[in-house]
Parts: structure tokens; sequence; C-alpha cells
């Protein structure tokens, strides 16, 4: 068995797990890569079924590909889909490109809250009516109780510091210091009522394991992530006003994966372009321990 199998069948034994052992679950798809690698472990291991929603928390401020995307990959392969959103803050204007947050608090604003409040489901969802291709108001406002993510260790500090099964308070609120312990592949996943369980499927992949996997299983993704011309591409796709392309010819899988083995991001953070960690001074982990993913 090969690495990327390995990776696999850790992935799904955890997906498994966390199906069988949790009620109320609903997995977070951004449209990135990972989460669209995570959306596909999801699909192989329930033969072709996603058994759970899959929540989107639109900011609005998406790249306008990364929606279509969105939604014509939902009508094609039948997913339960849902997106939140915090119309509040949209409305009163409360965010960076209005210039009446910072970058942080605009993140805060506009997924940290809607999250939260989406999960909850005290604010509105919208989900996808397949007979007419269409977002209604969900009338499901029961609140999940586990979400599935696709955050990778190596991303960010911060995520550096989660489980594979990983606890917050009702809140969403999140401990990093009381963390369960997760030695040879045993999984604390008996927690007392009332908690929140975030699951971490790829927590051990690296941005090059993704790229192989999706080349290996054929795995569609945005056309941001390669160079269409202008010696660019995304390596980590946000909201428009805060994410920056990198410099890149790689226009293919092939392309891609050369250019990771060569070392040429060796020591260029994949999130660089992301203009709010820069911002950051610890503001993204205070962030992910108020629910940002």
């Amino acid at each position: 068995m090969n690495h990327l199998e390995n990776l696999e069948n850790k992935s799904i034994h955890i997906l498994r797990e966390a199906y069988n052992r949790f009620k109320n679950l609903c997995m977070l798809w951004s449209v990135g890569k990972d989460s669209t690698v995570l959306l596909s472990l999801a699909r192989k291991a329930f033969f072709g079924h996603v058994p759970f929603p899959l929540v989107h928390i639109d900011t609005h401020y998406k790249i306008p590909e990364m929606i279509e995307y969105r939604d014509n990959l939902a009508r094609q392969w039948r997913l339960d889909m849902i997106y939140g959103e915090n119309a509040d803050a949209l409305e009163n204007k409360l965010t960076f490109p209005d210039g009446n947050a910072s970058r942080i608090e605009c993140c805060k604003n506009l997924k940290t809250e809607a999250l939260r409040n989406t999960l909850s489901g005290e604010w509105p969802r919208w989900r996808m009516n397949h007979e007419t291709g269409q977002y209604e108001r969900d009338r499901n406002t029961e609140p999940y109780t586990g979400v599935i993510a696709g955050i990778r260790a190596d991303e960010e500090g911060s995520r550096s510091k989660e489980r594979y099964f990983s606890p917050r308070d009702k809140n969403n609120d999140w401990d990093v210091g009381d963390q369960p312990p997760e030695f040879w592949g045993q999984y604390k996943t008996d927690f007392a009522p009332g908690t929140h369980i975030r699951v971490h499927p790829l927590l051990d992949w690296t941005e090059l394991d993704v790229w192989e996997y999706i080349r290996k299983e054929d795995v569609p993704v945005v056309s941001l992530y390669f160079n269409q011309g202008d010696g660019k591409r995304y390596r980590s796709l946000g909201c428009w006003p805060c994410t920056s392309p990198a410099d890149s010819d790689a226009r293919d899988l092939d392309e891609i994966i050369e250019e990771l083995k060569t070392g040429k991001f060796a020591n260029i953070a994949e999130r660089s372009g992301r203009e709010q960690d820069k911002e950051d001074g610890g503001g993204l982990e205070e962030l992910r321990k108020d629910g940002y993913m």
C-alpha cells in the first residue's frame, strides 16, 4: 500500500467513524482543493452518496468562478447543498471592502459569525432545490452538532494544534489547551452532551498529497488554481479583496506537482496570498477559537 492509499484509508475510516458516532453532521465545503478532496473521499466512503449536507459560508466576496463551480458541481453530483451568510453585516457594510472593518474583523463578521449562526440554525439557511436548481429558504433549523472540515495541519499554524476529533463547547469556542490525546490510531469520540465536534479527516495531508490525489482520482477543481497565461495561479482561495495569486507557470496538474516537488514554494507559505494572515498578529488563532475554520 502506497502513501496516498494509506492517507485515503485513514481519512475514509475517520469519515465513517464520524458518521457512526455523531448525529446531525454537516460537511463544510469552501470549494477549495482541500475541501473538494474531502468531498471526493466522502463519496468514496459512502459509495457515491454523501449522507450529510454540504455547508458553504458565502461572504458575497468570493471570486465569482468559485460560486459558479460550487453550484454546477452540486447539481451534477446531486449534493445536499446549503449556504449561510451574515446578511446584517453585508447590509450595514461592516466589511473590509466597504472600509468599515479590518480584514480580521471582516473575517469575523462574514465567516465566523455566519458559520456559528448557520450551524446553530439561528440565521437563515439556503438549500438547493434540485427540482429547480435554485436555492430556497431551508425550513429545517435544527442545529448541526458536528462539522467535518478539510483543514490540514501544515497549512497554517493554528491548524497544527487540532485533533482528528476536536471538541468545542456549545458556542463553538475552542480551548486549544484542552485537546484529547490521539495515540496509535485511537480517537476519543465519546464527548459530554452539548459538545460541538469538529472532524478533520485531512489533518495529516500535505499540499503535495492533495494535488497528487486530485490527479490520481481526477477530482474536479476550479480553474483558478492553474496559470491561465499570465504567469500566476492561486495556491489558496478566499475572498477576492484579500486573496492574491502566486507567481507560477503551472498550467495543469502535472506541472503543479512538479513545481511543488522542486521546492519552489518550500519557504513560501501556502496562504501567503491571504492578506488577513499578514494582518494576523495572533488574530487567526483567536478567530479559530471562536469558530473560524
